[in-house]
Protein backbone atom coordinates (compact mmCIF):
# COMPACT_ATOMS: atom_id res chain seq x y z
CA UNK A 1 0.00 0.00 0.00
CA UNK A 2 1.47 3.34 -1.01
CA UNK A 3 1.97 5.72 1.59
CA UNK A 4 0.61 9.36 1.42
CA UNK A 5 1.38 11.69 -0.85
CA UNK A 6 3.79 14.40 0.79
CA UNK A 7 2.41 17.54 1.30
CA UNK A 8 3.18 20.74 -0.95
CA UNK A 9 4.90 22.78 1.51
CA UNK A 10 2.77 26.78 2.07
CA UNK A 11 4.12 29.60 0.41
CA UNK A 12 5.94 32.14 2.45
CA UNK A 13 4.71 35.15 3.85
CA UNK A 14 5.66 38.11 2.10
CA UNK A 15 7.53 39.27 4.95
CA UNK A 16 9.58 36.02 4.80
CA UNK A 17 9.52 35.92 0.79
CA UNK A 18 11.16 39.41 1.07
CA UNK A 19 13.87 38.34 3.90
CA UNK A 20 14.77 35.87 1.38
CA UNK A 21 15.39 37.22 -1.41
CA UNK A 22 17.30 40.90 0.62
CA UNK A 23 19.08 37.87 2.10
CA UNK A 24 20.34 36.51 -1.60
CA UNK A 25 21.39 40.05 -2.07
CA UNK A 26 23.40 40.12 1.50
CA UNK A 27 24.92 36.54 0.56
CA UNK A 28 26.09 38.37 -3.10
CA UNK A 29 27.54 41.80 -1.52
CA UNK A 30 29.40 39.92 1.18
CA UNK A 31 31.24 37.66 -0.99
CA UNK A 32 31.94 39.91 -3.78
CA UNK A 33 33.24 42.44 -1.22
CA UNK A 34 35.29 39.98 0.76
CA UNK A 35 36.41 38.19 -2.45
CA UNK A 36 37.89 41.29 -3.99
CA UNK A 37 39.96 42.12 -1.17
CA UNK A 38 41.14 38.90 -0.17
CA UNK A 39 41.77 37.49 -3.16
CA UNK A 40 44.37 39.54 -4.32
CA UNK A 41 46.01 39.17 -0.86
CA UNK A 42 45.93 35.60 -1.16
CA UNK A 43 47.53 35.69 -4.37
CA UNK A 44 50.49 37.64 -4.16
CA UNK A 45 51.14 36.22 -0.65
CA UNK A 46 50.97 33.06 -3.17
CA UNK A 47 53.86 35.05 -5.82
CA UNK A 48 50.91 34.61 -8.04
CA UNK A 49 50.44 36.52 -11.15
CA UNK A 50 48.46 37.05 -14.54
CA UNK A 51 45.37 34.60 -15.04
CA UNK A 52 46.08 32.79 -12.15
CA UNK A 53 46.35 35.84 -10.11
CA UNK A 54 42.77 36.72 -11.11
CA UNK A 55 41.35 33.42 -10.78
CA UNK A 56 41.75 33.59 -7.21
CA UNK A 57 39.63 36.48 -6.03
CA UNK A 58 37.06 35.01 -8.53
CA UNK A 59 36.91 31.90 -7.06
CA UNK A 60 36.94 32.99 -3.45
CA UNK A 61 33.65 34.68 -4.14
CA UNK A 62 31.59 31.43 -6.00
CA UNK A 63 33.37 29.13 -2.88
CA UNK A 64 31.54 31.97 -0.29
CA UNK A 65 28.21 32.81 -2.18
CA UNK A 66 27.47 29.56 -3.92
CA UNK A 67 27.77 27.04 -0.46
CA UNK A 68 25.50 30.15 1.63
CA UNK A 69 22.96 29.57 -0.85
CA UNK A 70 22.51 26.01 -1.26
CA UNK A 71 22.79 25.80 2.62
CA UNK A 72 19.96 28.22 2.77
CA UNK A 73 18.03 26.36 0.34
CA UNK A 74 18.18 22.84 2.06
CA UNK A 75 17.52 24.64 5.35
CA UNK A 76 13.81 25.33 3.88
CA UNK A 77 13.86 21.45 2.21
CA UNK A 78 14.51 22.85 -1.32
CA UNK A 79 17.33 21.82 -3.81
CA UNK A 80 19.02 23.14 -6.66
CA UNK A 81 16.80 22.10 -9.32
CA UNK A 82 14.44 24.29 -7.15
CA UNK A 83 16.22 27.50 -7.92
CA UNK A 84 16.89 26.61 -11.40
CA UNK A 85 19.78 24.19 -11.75
CA UNK A 86 19.38 20.98 -13.76
CA UNK A 87 21.36 18.08 -15.41
CA UNK A 88 23.94 18.30 -17.71
CA UNK A 89 23.07 17.96 -20.69
CA UNK A 90 19.79 20.36 -20.04
CA UNK A 91 21.84 22.87 -18.22
CA UNK A 92 24.25 22.69 -21.32
CA UNK A 93 21.26 23.60 -23.81
CA UNK A 94 19.97 26.36 -21.82
CA UNK A 95 23.54 27.78 -21.42
CA UNK A 96 24.06 27.98 -25.37
CA UNK A 97 20.57 29.03 -25.46
CA UNK A 98 20.84 32.37 -22.90
CA UNK A 99 24.40 33.20 -24.57
CA UNK A 100 22.99 32.57 -28.39
CA UNK A 101 20.24 35.32 -27.82
CA UNK A 102 22.57 37.72 -25.92
CA UNK A 103 25.53 37.11 -28.94
CA UNK A 104 22.63 37.28 -31.45
CA UNK A 105 21.22 40.72 -30.23
CA UNK A 106 24.84 42.25 -29.96
CA UNK A 107 25.44 40.70 -33.52
CA UNK A 108 22.52 42.97 -34.84
CA UNK A 109 22.70 46.22 -32.88
CA UNK A 110 26.25 46.46 -33.02
CA UNK A 111 26.68 44.86 -36.78
CA UNK A 112 23.84 47.86 -37.48
CA UNK A 113 26.20 50.75 -35.55
CA UNK A 114 28.95 49.47 -37.76
CA UNK A 115 27.32 49.64 -40.78
CA UNK A 116 26.14 53.16 -39.76
CA UNK A 117 30.01 54.40 -38.86
CA UNK A 118 29.67 54.10 -35.04
CA UNK A 119 32.17 51.21 -34.76
CA UNK A 120 35.35 50.39 -36.69
CA UNK A 121 36.79 47.24 -35.37
CA UNK A 122 40.68 46.25 -35.85
CA UNK A 123 41.22 42.37 -37.47
CA UNK A 124 41.31 40.09 -34.96
CA UNK A 125 44.27 38.28 -33.32
CA UNK A 126 42.42 34.48 -33.06
CA UNK A 127 44.90 33.08 -31.14
CA UNK A 128 45.09 36.00 -28.52
CA UNK A 129 41.35 35.86 -29.11
CA UNK A 130 41.02 32.46 -28.45
CA UNK A 131 42.90 32.57 -25.11
CA UNK A 132 40.73 36.08 -23.94
CA UNK A 133 37.58 33.91 -24.29
CA UNK A 134 39.04 31.12 -22.11
CA UNK A 135 40.28 33.10 -19.51
CA UNK A 136 37.35 36.17 -19.37
CA UNK A 137 34.82 33.20 -19.63
CA UNK A 138 36.69 31.41 -16.33
CA UNK A 139 37.15 33.97 -14.43
CA UNK A 140 33.90 35.79 -14.98
CA UNK A 141 32.04 32.58 -14.44
CA UNK A 142 33.40 32.71 -10.62
CA UNK A 143 33.51 35.88 -10.16
CA UNK A 144 30.13 37.47 -11.19
CA UNK A 145 27.44 34.66 -13.54
CA UNK A 146 27.67 31.81 -11.04
CA UNK A 147 27.44 33.50 -7.91
CA UNK A 148 25.18 36.31 -9.01
CA UNK A 149 22.69 33.75 -10.99
CA UNK A 150 22.74 31.88 -7.61
CA UNK A 151 22.18 34.26 -5.51
CA UNK A 152 19.78 36.64 -7.34
CA UNK A 153 18.12 34.80 -10.33
CA UNK A 154 18.62 31.69 -8.60
CA UNK A 155 17.73 32.15 -4.88
CA UNK A 156 16.39 35.74 -4.50
CA UNK A 157 13.99 35.31 -7.57
CA UNK A 158 12.35 32.10 -6.75
CA UNK A 159 11.92 33.04 -2.96
CA UNK A 160 9.56 36.03 -4.16
CA UNK A 161 7.87 33.83 -6.78
CA UNK A 162 6.69 31.46 -4.37
CA UNK A 163 4.83 34.66 -2.79
CA UNK A 164 4.28 37.31 -5.60
CA UNK A 165 3.35 37.49 -9.33
CA UNK A 166 6.00 37.42 -12.16
CA UNK A 167 6.18 41.02 -12.96
CA UNK A 168 6.65 41.88 -9.35
CA UNK A 169 9.19 38.98 -8.74
CA UNK A 170 11.41 40.62 -11.44
CA UNK A 171 11.43 43.85 -10.43
CA UNK A 172 11.94 43.08 -6.95
CA UNK A 173 14.93 40.59 -7.98
CA UNK A 174 16.11 43.58 -10.26
CA UNK A 175 15.96 46.26 -7.24
CA UNK A 176 17.79 43.76 -5.34
CA UNK A 177 20.84 43.29 -7.78
CA UNK A 178 20.87 47.18 -7.88
CA UNK A 179 21.84 47.07 -4.41
CA UNK A 180 24.40 44.34 -4.64
CA UNK A 181 27.44 46.70 -6.03
CA UNK A 182 27.32 49.69 -2.99
CA UNK A 183 27.14 46.44 -0.27
CA UNK A 184 30.09 44.96 -1.44
CA UNK A 185 32.04 48.22 -2.10
CA UNK A 186 31.09 48.75 2.14
CA UNK A 187 32.02 44.93 2.54
CA UNK A 188 35.49 45.61 1.01
CA UNK A 189 36.00 48.18 2.62
CA UNK A 190 35.50 47.06 6.15
CA UNK A 191 37.51 43.66 5.25
CA UNK A 192 40.57 45.01 3.29
CA UNK A 193 42.11 46.82 6.80
CA UNK A 194 41.91 43.35 8.53
CA UNK A 195 44.27 41.70 5.76
CA UNK A 196 46.45 44.76 4.99
CA UNK A 197 44.93 45.81 2.13
CA UNK A 198 43.43 48.89 0.40
CA UNK A 199 39.92 49.15 -0.68
CA UNK A 200 38.37 50.97 -3.15
CA UNK A 201 35.74 54.20 -2.38
CA UNK A 202 32.73 53.02 -1.16
CA UNK A 203 29.69 53.82 -3.80
CA UNK A 204 26.66 52.68 -5.54
CA UNK A 205 29.01 51.86 -8.65
CA UNK A 206 32.63 50.44 -9.09
CA UNK A 207 34.95 53.62 -8.93
CA UNK A 208 35.20 55.97 -11.97
CA UNK A 209 31.70 54.93 -13.43
CA UNK A 210 28.57 57.96 -13.03
CA UNK A 211 26.31 55.64 -10.66
CA UNK A 212 22.90 57.10 -12.37
CA UNK A 213 24.34 55.49 -15.78
CA UNK A 214 25.94 52.66 -14.18
CA UNK A 215 22.57 51.59 -11.79
CA UNK A 216 20.34 52.62 -15.16
CA UNK A 217 22.43 50.22 -17.32
CA UNK A 218 22.50 47.39 -14.24
CA UNK A 219 18.91 47.91 -14.18
CA UNK A 220 18.14 46.92 -17.54
CA UNK A 221 20.87 44.29 -17.63
CA UNK A 222 18.86 43.06 -14.79
CA UNK A 223 15.58 42.96 -16.14
CA UNK A 224 17.06 40.71 -19.13
CA UNK A 225 18.49 38.19 -16.93
CA UNK A 226 15.19 37.66 -15.52
CA UNK A 227 13.73 37.04 -19.08
CA UNK A 228 16.19 34.40 -19.65
CA UNK A 229 16.12 32.91 -16.28
CA UNK A 230 12.05 32.67 -17.26
CA UNK A 231 12.72 31.63 -21.25
CA UNK A 232 13.02 27.99 -20.76
CA UNK A 233 11.68 25.28 -18.23
CA UNK A 234 15.02 23.18 -17.47
CA UNK A 235 17.82 24.17 -15.96
CA UNK A 236 16.29 28.11 -16.30
CA UNK A 237 18.75 29.21 -14.30
CA UNK A 238 21.80 28.27 -16.81
CA UNK A 239 20.25 30.55 -19.31
CA UNK A 240 20.71 33.50 -17.06
CA UNK A 241 24.07 32.17 -16.57
CA UNK A 242 25.31 32.20 -20.33
CA UNK A 243 23.22 35.38 -20.97
CA UNK A 244 25.53 36.97 -18.10
CA UNK A 245 28.25 35.55 -19.58
CA UNK A 246 28.09 36.96 -22.94
CA UNK A 247 27.31 40.04 -21.90
CA UNK A 248 30.21 40.33 -20.31
CA UNK A 249 32.51 38.81 -23.00
CA UNK A 250 30.78 40.63 -25.69
CA UNK A 251 30.86 44.28 -24.04
CA UNK A 252 34.90 43.11 -22.64
CA UNK A 253 35.59 43.17 -26.53
CA UNK A 254 34.18 45.80 -28.03
CA UNK A 255 34.68 48.46 -24.88
CA UNK A 256 37.67 47.42 -23.29
CA UNK A 257 39.00 44.81 -26.12
CA UNK A 258 42.69 47.02 -26.07
CA UNK A 259 43.29 47.06 -22.17
CA UNK A 260 42.63 43.66 -21.47
CA UNK A 261 44.41 42.14 -24.37
CA UNK A 262 41.20 40.71 -26.33
CA UNK A 263 43.08 40.47 -29.29
CA UNK A 264 40.08 42.06 -31.03
CA UNK A 265 39.28 45.63 -30.33
CA UNK A 266 36.71 48.39 -31.43
CA UNK A 267 36.94 52.29 -32.33
CA UNK A 268 33.96 54.16 -31.29
CA UNK A 269 32.95 57.08 -33.29
CA UNK A 270 32.09 58.86 -29.90
CA UNK A 271 31.24 58.18 -26.38
CA UNK A 272 27.66 57.95 -27.60
CA UNK A 273 27.89 54.76 -28.84
CA UNK A 274 27.87 53.04 -25.10
CA UNK A 275 24.17 54.03 -25.68
CA UNK A 276 23.62 50.61 -28.36
CA UNK A 277 24.72 48.27 -24.70
CA UNK A 278 21.18 48.83 -23.33
CA UNK A 279 19.60 48.90 -26.75
CA UNK A 280 20.86 45.29 -27.20
CA UNK A 281 19.82 44.23 -24.00
CA UNK A 282 16.59 45.58 -24.98
CA UNK A 283 16.47 43.29 -28.03
CA UNK A 284 17.94 40.21 -26.20
CA UNK A 285 15.05 40.63 -23.78
CA UNK A 286 12.54 40.42 -26.74
CA UNK A 287 14.40 37.49 -27.69
CA UNK A 288 13.97 35.54 -24.51
CA UNK A 289 10.23 36.50 -24.52
CA UNK A 290 9.60 35.26 -27.83
CA UNK A 291 11.67 32.34 -27.18
CA UNK A 292 9.29 31.40 -23.59
CA UNK A 293 6.28 31.26 -25.74
CA UNK A 294 7.63 29.35 -28.73
CA UNK A 295 8.74 26.84 -25.79
CA UNK A 296 5.26 26.95 -23.82
CA UNK A 297 3.74 26.53 -27.60
CA UNK A 298 5.66 23.61 -28.09
CA UNK A 299 5.18 21.92 -24.96
CA UNK A 300 1.35 22.46 -25.35
CA UNK A 301 1.70 20.92 -28.83
CA UNK A 302 3.50 17.75 -27.83
CA UNK A 303 1.01 17.62 -24.79
CA UNK A 304 -1.90 17.54 -28.08
CA UNK A 305 -0.21 15.10 -29.61
CA UNK A 306 0.52 12.48 -26.80
CA UNK A 307 -3.37 13.33 -25.82
CA UNK A 308 -4.57 12.25 -29.65
CA UNK A 309 -2.14 8.93 -29.17
CA UNK A 310 -3.57 7.91 -26.14
CA UNK A 311 -7.27 8.45 -27.52
CA UNK A 312 -6.75 6.45 -30.60
CA UNK A 313 -4.82 3.47 -28.40
CA UNK A 314 -8.09 3.97 -26.42
CA UNK A 315 -10.15 3.75 -29.26
CA UNK A 316 -8.41 0.82 -31.22
CA UNK A 317 -10.31 -2.41 -31.35
CA UNK A 318 -8.94 -5.00 -29.41
CA UNK A 319 -7.04 -8.23 -31.25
Amino acid sequence: MAGPHPRTPPPPSRIAALGRALGGGLIMGVALGAGTAVGPVLADAAGLTGFAARLVPAALVSVIAVPLVVLAVRRRGGSLKAIGFGGARESLRALLVGAGVTVGAAVLVLGAGTAAGLLRWSWPDLPELAGFLVTNGVVALLLEALPEETTLRGHAWTSLRGRFGGAASALGTTAVFLVVPGLSTVTEAAVAPLVGAQAGPVGFAPGGQNPVDYLILLAVFGLMLVAARTAVRRAPLCTGIGAHLAFLTVNRIVFEGDRRGAGWSVELSSPDVELLVPVYLLVATAGFVVWRRLGGRREEDRAAVVEQSSGALRRAPAA
